[in-house]
């Protein structure tokens, strides 16, 4: 029995290394045969992503064809969702796709086809099924410092990292909530499967406590996003006076250049050393 289920392995495998294939390249990548499926990970409610399969493969007597597959189509989407089929012959095939933005969490499956055109190097065309989760949580949010203190009307830094685990490239949009004088918005780029790391500035004219909160949106759709508290003191210290002229916050007459440049120097010293005030 066990000669058996080796022989039938051993034919199989035979019949894959002669067969025609796709070559999945974004956004993982993965060998797909004629009926066969890949898990192409998390994507948020109306996240744009794309798939994108190499021209090249092989016919059924193991020649190679670099052009072997002009284009590549996906059907069977859910209704609302907006596909874009490739290009013709390219040496890479992307099929984009538009999930709606009020998708519900779930893994959802469509299909998808690399057409060799007319049958030109006889290849036919080829089938598989690609699997996609659609969840809110794609990315992890890390922001530091949460408790920030500074002078009226200094400019301080925030650092905002978004690890995007998503197979999608749309945007984010950070925001502040709870600082009267800072409702600034900045769109930025966390490409799929990487962690970039952004630079937000805060600031705010009057002396107090704030209790802000960072907002970290898709610029897809509200349903992805995440939030951290951030903690902004205000108030005038002789440290934050020195940091002001670093960040030409204070102005005096020109020729006093030198000294403003040290005391910069001095609230940077001061600050490695732990003294804030």
């Amino acid at each position: 029995m066990r000669a058996v289920l080796l022989l039938l392995a051993v034919v199989m495998l035979a019949g894959y290394a002669s067969a025609s294939y796709v070559t999945v390249l974004e956004p993982i990548n993965a060998t797909l045969y004629q009926g066969g499926s890949v898990l192409l990970g998390k994507d948020g409610p109306g996240q744009t992503f794309y798939i994108t399969i190499s021209a090249a493969t092989k016919n059924s007597t193991g020649a190679l064809f670099e052009n072997g597959w002009n284009q590549l189509v996906a059907t069977g989407v859910p209704q609302g969702w907006i596909v874009q089929n490739s290009s013709l012959n390219d040496q890479q095939l992307s099929v984009k796709i538009d999930p709606s933005p009020n998708a519900q969490t779930g893994m959802y499956t469509f299909n998808l086809t690399a057409i060799n055109t007319a049958n030109y190097s006889h290849l036919g065309a080829l089938a598989f099924t690609a699997i996609i989760d659609i969840t809110p949580d794609v990315f992890v949010l890390q922001v530091a410092p949460t408790n920030v203190s500074t002078g009226p009307g200094q400019p301080a830094s925030i650092f905002v990292t978004i690890n995007n685990t998503g197979v999608s490239d749309s945007p984010f949009i950070i925001t502040m909530q709870g600082l009267p004088a800072w409702n600034t918005t900045k769109p930025v780029i966390a490409l799929h499967h990487t962690s970039e790391t952004f630079t937000y500035p805060v600031y705010e004219y009057e002396p107090g406590v704030y209790h802000a909160v960072l907002n970290v949106t898709s610029g897809s759709s509200p349903l992805v996003y995440k939030r951290s508290g951030v903690n902004l003191t205000v108030q005038e210290t002789l440290i934050n006076d020195f940091k002001a002229v670093g960040q030409g916050a204070i102005g005096f007459p020109i020729i006093y250049q030198p000294v403003y440049a040290l005391m910069y120097i001095i609230s940077k010293l001061l600050g490695l050393i732990g003294i804030n005030s």
